[in-house]
């Protein structure tokens, strides 16, 4: 099966769209038609053995329209820049030329209606214009008049006759047949005019003066024409959000060859080249960085709001923003395999894809201008039957054929669709179809994943218990950070990450030993350290039964109790401490979870972890529901549990054993950090690692399909109500009438009206999350001592009392990015509970949970780049 994309010309209302589909769909081989209105196009799926795009084409030409593959080669060098700029200049090339078709029609149809209808109005006109002597001169000068505007507009005759020959009515059959109708009638009345004057019938001459429907043919024709117009400039407003994904893209880059830096333009950037990055510049593609640093703005792909520090090995994304620093990174992904054409190919795909509400339009439309056509003609047969005058039948006949817009039913999905997909780009939200959008608004549970879903996916020291009173905290971190120094194992290198990040000095190990599943033995200043789990400490005779070894079971229990996994140190023979590592739960997880409550969702975590840690996550997150040790085979199936009790399911996940619940769930979301298989196999994609922007997606799609409706609702209000008015069914017991030149200003102001609500979507915003609360569950915190211990207890306590700040004067912050650092560098220091940086004053002050020397203070500053000139109490 091959799927192949046409640029299809044309098109001009729903009714061309389901005319398009019908066809190809009765082509033998062809599973799969989606035609979008708004983008010109057709995506077909079909069997290469049994039809060709040659046979499609045809397909196509032989209703009226116009189809061809589109030009591959320039697209296939400079990825989606190129296709993008060719359907912007076919768009602009169209708005121009439509707005020069309208200008000249409304200059034309002022001295037109002057002339028709001045003289009835008492308006001051040129003597040879007025009276029934007259008349014939007046006619033929409408006419004369109405022809410009009639050639001007000739594709709607053009378009509109050609499809009702194809038996294919569209909107410009409509405009055609009504417009046309006015124009024959006009003609007809000149020559009763002109056998008048032959006869001496001077009544006859005065009857047809007042019945000419020349300002009714052009009226119609400027008319339908101004809502075309405004239609193009709102509909071009739908894809601004992908326009402006386009344009970030840099067009050239700096790379480095033979050793030398060359400007290129981006598209011939290939994988494998040193790309050169200096403050202010995009990233042209996506790579690893493997000199220097820098502070990128990652808004516009992410929406992340605050610059990301990018050090040697990390990942650096295309149309991104190098705001402070100078970095070299080797690319990774060039063309159309970059981020960003990966974002703008999944956005373009769901703005032009069908959601399954927009079908009961589709099969509206295929029906509605044949059924309109046919309405018109039973209306002037009524009317003749019951004696009025061919005039009156003729006029209500042309109203419902221009008051009737199959328009506004074929654009309430699309452009509703095409602004939410943009919209959610915006934010860092791809939306991979319409029918996802769509659907999402449906779920009502959330399944999640836990491990680098809720949680981040990587252990960090959350506990530091110290058993002996002779070693201050610092000391016992010193020293096992040094111990677990020597080893790979993930939870030691939490250990020595936060001895790292807390500043201090980790001394030398020697006789460093490595026993697998166990622990480890090292000296370290003059000691013998074991460090490992319970099992290690018991076979070396260490938790022996008294009342200290008890208390060290109890505080390993309730640690993990909480999910947490404790490393216990021994120096000398002797228990001093203990370090508790966890995969810590995101900062963005509680208030995600929360929010899901108060949208009336049920939340479930599914996790391959043992009982008692998930049940320590789902208590301190306040999940409803947790379920454990689960295969990948077995996620997938009880995601297909929840279903069959009647669920609509959405799954998060990131991992590779995602996959198979991810496809499973009505609505699979990957975490954008995640694998290339889970991204894959997800309907959306998450840029950035925070499940509130799950909340987002569901709120988006719920004002997405509100939005689509109340179009719908308003589109098929307005035709049902319109028709029959149009019809005359009003006349008998009112003596109300719809003019036809009301009629078409009625039709063109129902499009402009739809596509007007649909932008709405693009002021839609993220919902305010709850507020994190003041004290955060232990797993959460930094350090917390278990009060279990001995002695730990009453070292909290005093803890508590400690309300100390400091104040340091720091020289050599230039920007917001430099007064991020230095905060950030503060508050890795243990101790510290808060750093608020001003940067006029050139200012730290420090908030402290605990004593912490000047000197441990200014060594951070100092260590971040920038100069501590002084620090003192507050």
């Amino acid at each position: 099966m091959k799927t192949e994309k046409y640029n299809v010309t044309g098109m001009t209302c729903a009714a061309c769209q389901a005319n398009v589909t019908r066809c190809v769909q009765k082509l033998e081989g062809v599973e799969d038609v989606n035609v979008s209105l708004l983008a010109n196009q057709m995506t077909v799926s079909y069997d290469e053995a049994q039809v060709h795009p040659e046979e499609i084409i045809a397909a196509v030409q032989k209703i009226g329209y116009g189809a061809a593959l589109p030009q591959q080669t320039e697209a296939k060098e400079s990825g989606f820049r190129s296709e993008w700029q060719a359907r912007k200049d076919r768009a602009e090339e169209s708005r121009k030329s439509m707005k020069h078709r309208l200008v000249t029609s409304v200059v034309l149809l002022i001295p037109l209606m002057y002339v028709a209808m001045g003289p009835m109005m008492g308006l001051p006109a040129p003597s040879f214009l007025v009276g029934t002597e007259n008349a014939l001169i007046s006619a033929l000068t409408q006419l004369l008049i109405t022809i410009p505007i009639l050639f001007i507009n000739r594709h709607f005759f053009q378009n509109g006759f050609k499809s009702l020959f194809h038996r294919a009515p569209n909107m410009d059959s409509l405009v055609a047949i009504g417009s046309g109708a006015s124009l024959v009638y006009g003609i007809f009345a000149m020559f009763r005019m002109a056998y008048g004057f032959g006869h001496g019938d001077m009544a006859l001459v005065h009857e047809y003066a007042h019945a000419l429907y020349f300002e009714s043919a052009a009226m119609i024709l400027t008319l339908v024409t101004v809502g075309k117009y405004l239609e193009a400039k709102s509909k071009s407003k739908t894809s601004d959000a992908l326009g402006k994904l386009v344009d970030l893209a840099p067009k050239n880059a700096v790379v480095i060859r033979g050793g030398v830096e060359q400007t290129i333009p981006a598209e011939q950037v290939i994988a494998g080249d040193i790309v050169v990055i200096r403050p202010g510049e995009g990233i042209p593609v996506d790579g690893v960085v493997i000199e220097g640093h820098g502070y990128v703005d990652q808004a516009a792909i992410t929406g992340e709001s605050i610059p990301v520090e990018k050090n040697p090995g990390d990942p650096v994304i295309s149309a991104t923003i190098n705001k402070n620093g100078t970095f070299r990174f080797q690319a990774s992904k060039v063309g159309e395999d970059t981020t960003l054409s990966q974002i703008i190919r999944l956005v373009d795909e769901a703005g032009n894809s069908k959601a399954p509400i927009a079908r009961l339009a589709d099969k509206v439309s295929g029906v509605f201008v044949p059924t309109v056509i046919g309405i018109a003609i039973v209306t002037a047969i009524v009317w003749l039957l019951v004696g009025q005058s061919f005039e009156f039948a003729l006029s209500n006949a042309i109203s419902v054929l221009v008051i009737s817009c199959p328009c506004a039913l074929g654009l309430a999905t699309p452009v509703a669709i095409m602004v939410g997909t943009g919209k959610a780009a915006e934010m860092g939200i791809l939306i991979k179809s319409a029918e996802s959008l769509e659907n999402l608004h449906a779920v009502d549970t959330i399944v999640l994943d836990k491990t680098g879903t809720i949680t981040s996916g990587h252990p960090s020291v959350t506990d530091i218990v110290v058993l002996d009173a002779a070693m201050t905290e610092q000391t016992f971190l010193e020293e096992a950070a040094a111990v677990e120094t020597g080893s790979e194992h993930p939870l030691a290198q939490a250990v020595v990450e936060r001895a790292q990040q807390s500043g201090i000095s980790i001394p030398k190990a020697e006789a460093f030993e490595a026993q697998a599943g166990r622990g480890v033995r090292a000296t370290v200043r003059g000691h013998a350290y074991l460090a490992g789990n319970v099992a290690f400490m018991e076979e070396n005779n260490l938790l022996v039964k008294d009342a200290a070894a008890q208390k060290a079971r109890d505080a390993v229990t309730k640690l993990a109790e909480e999910g947490k996994t404790p490393l216990l140190f021994a120096r000398d023979g002797k228990i001093v401490g203990m370090i508790a590592v966890a995969d810590t739960v995101r900062a963005s997880s509680r208030a995600a979870i929360q929010q899901f409550s108060k949208m009336g969702l049920h939340v479930v975590m599914l996790t391959g972890d043992n009982r008692v840690t998930a049940e320590a996550i789902r208590k301190e997150l306040g999940i409803e529901k947790a379920i454990s040790d689960v295969l990948p085979t077995e996620k997938e199936a009880n995601i297909r549990a929840l279903q069959e009790q009647g669920h609509k399911v959405a799954m998060v996940g990131d991992g590779i054993n995602d996959a198979p619940a991810l496809t499973r769930a009505d609505i699979g979301i990957a975490i954008g950090a995640g694998t290339d298989i889970a991204i894959e196999s997800a309907d959306v994609v998450l840029m950035k690692d925070s499940l509130e922007d799950v909340a987002t997606a569901i709120d988006l799609s719920r004002a997405v399909v509100r939005n689509i409706h109340m179009n719908l609702f308003w589109a098929f209000f307005y035709n049902i109500l319109g028709i029959p008015v149009a019809a005359g069914v009003l006349f008998p017991a009112f003596g109300l009438r719809l003019s036809p030149m009301i009629g078409s200003a009625a039709m063109s102001l129902s499009s402009v009206c739809v596509v007007t609500n649909a932008l709405r979507l693009r002021f839609f915003k993220r919902k305010g999350m709850e507020p994190q609360v003041a004290e955060p569950p232990a797993a959460s915190l930094p350090e917390i001592n278990h009060p279990s211990v001995p002695g730990v207890q009453e070292l909290n306590q005093q803890k508590g009392t400690i309300e100390m700040k400091k104040v340091l004067v720091v020289e050599g912050m230039m920007c917001a990015h430099c007064q991020m650092h230095v905060q950030k560098a503060l508050e890795g220091v243990d101790g510290v509970q808060e750093a608020v940086v001003d940067l006029e004053k050139k200012t730290a002050t420090v908030s402290l949970a605990k004593e912490v020397s000047d000197q441990v203070l200014m060594d951070a500053v100092k260590d971040a780049g920038y100069t501590p000139v002084s620090c003192t109490e507050e």
